[in-house]
């Protein structure tokens, strides 16, 4: 039997982030069942206008990472906006912000001081660039900047680009993903205490976690990474190589499938060669070995080659568009695509038996829900009316 509620279903979470790292958490809950109110200024979240493109008066990008929720929009630098707040939180299970580190406490609602004492049940998620203290606690940080400082670009990369960053946004998903890890944690450990908790979370950590083999090569030998494109530092073949028209990916990961590499592109005899009978060897002499592979891929195309080698259990791949990537049958078998009335996006990676996600609504406009939430928590007609003439809200 599946269960259309979401595995989540019961847990309301209020989402007062905005850019990446915060909506990208919040819509995963969100798309797995819980209720999710995305609290945004009267200004909105500025990645509602980072564009183009956009859909409508509202950028891809925004909508890309907030589908499932109800947006509302009040002014927390104003007294009765902090009062709203405390109200929608007399009732939330988790709170999801990614202020820069101190303003809480600044507006009189730290969770040390006031949330943990008023609602000891709520998990409060705190995603910052690097947190409060430290030599760099409280500073700013953006994806692209934190791949910089904390290793990610110095191994990507090669002799001629020099250090590049990561084509996509990466520390912040991964911070996304780690902040929703640590929610379900934290509300599995609350079904056995009763106590809501804490939890920091950091740019700046989790891009240091994704250094993964090179901390730990360095630890091991001493030696700083160098750039070696897109060839695996402990691994080879393990890289992007020419063949007769487009790039294909070799992933070669033990000695079979390098036999099977070899035999089946005509190279059988790189297999007797000392310089490449086994992975440390093949990793010792790389240049040597992409020279000769190459040679034997030239009168390969691309994509025959890896439909061949996959087949035969060789991991690789021809290097494909975006393009490719949407219009591609698996993907389509794997429903990683959701369409909505008029919403398009990636959808859950995350597929459960019995409670698959579910995406009920698309992306809010800013203030959409502002009324019909509110009217949820009490507040009347005319209550709504003064906010609204006061400024301390905005109905969309």
């Amino acid at each position: 039997m599946t269960h259309r509620g979401g595995a989540l279903a019961g847990i309301k979470v209020l989402d007062l982030s905005r850019v990446l790292g915060g909506p990208y958490c919040t819509q995963a809950l969100a798309d797995h069942g819980a209720e999710v109110i995305k609290l945004e200024p009267p200004s909105g979240d500025e990645t509602r206008a980072w564009g183009p493109p956009f859909d409508g008066s509202t950028s891809a990008y925004f909508r890309g990472v907030n589908r499932n929720k109800k947006g509302i929009s009040v002014d927390l630098s104003m007294e009765q906006g902090k009062e709203i707040l405390l109200h929608l939180l007399s009732e939330a299970d988790v709170l999801v912000e990614n202020f820069k580190p101190g303003t809480l406490e600044r507006w009189g609602l730290g969770y040390a001081e006031v949330l943990s004492q008023r609602f000891p049940k709520l998990i409060h998620c705190s995603i910052s660039g690097f947190g409060l203290s430290g030599p760099l606690g409280g500073l700013p940080g953006y994806d692209a900047a934190i791949q910089a400082i904390a290793g990610l670009m110095s191994v990507n990369g090669d002799t001629t680009t020099g250090p590049m960053r990561v084509g996509l946004p990466i520390v912040d998903m991964v911070t996304g993903l780690n902040a929703v890890t640590g929610i379900l944690l934290a509300l599995y450990e609350r079904q056995r205490s009763g106590h809501g908790q804490f939890i920091d979370i950091t740019l700046y950590d989790c891009g240091v976690s994704l250094l993964h083999p090179h901390v730990p090569n360095y630890l091991a030998s001493g030696k700083e990474p160098v750039l070696t494109g897109n060839a695996h530092p402990n691994i080879a073949p393990y890289d992007s190589y020419a063949t007769g028209d487009k790039p294909i990916y070799l992933a070669v990961g033990n000695d079979r499938q390098f036999e099977i590499l070899c035999e089946h592109i005509g190279a059988a005899h790189l297999l007797k060669d000392e310089r490449f009978t086994s992975n440390s060897q093949r990793s010792i002499n790389r240049v040597a070995l992409k020279t000769q592979l190459e040679l034997h891929l030239s009168t390969h195309e691309a994509q025959e080659l890896a439909s061949a080698l996959i087949c035969k259990g060789v991991p690789c791949g021809a290097v494909a568009s975006v393009k490719a990537v949407v219009e591609h049958p698996h993907t389509t078998h794997r429903q990683m695509l959701v369409k909505r009335d008029d919403y398009q996006g990636i959808a859950s990676p995350v597929k459960l038996s019995r409670t698959p996600a579910v995406y009920h609504s698309c992306p809010p406009s800013l203030g959409e829900h502002t009324y019909e939430v509110l009217k949820t928590y009490g507040y009347t007609d005319a209550a709504l009316e003064t906010l609204t003439a006061t400024g301390v809200i905005t109905c969309g």
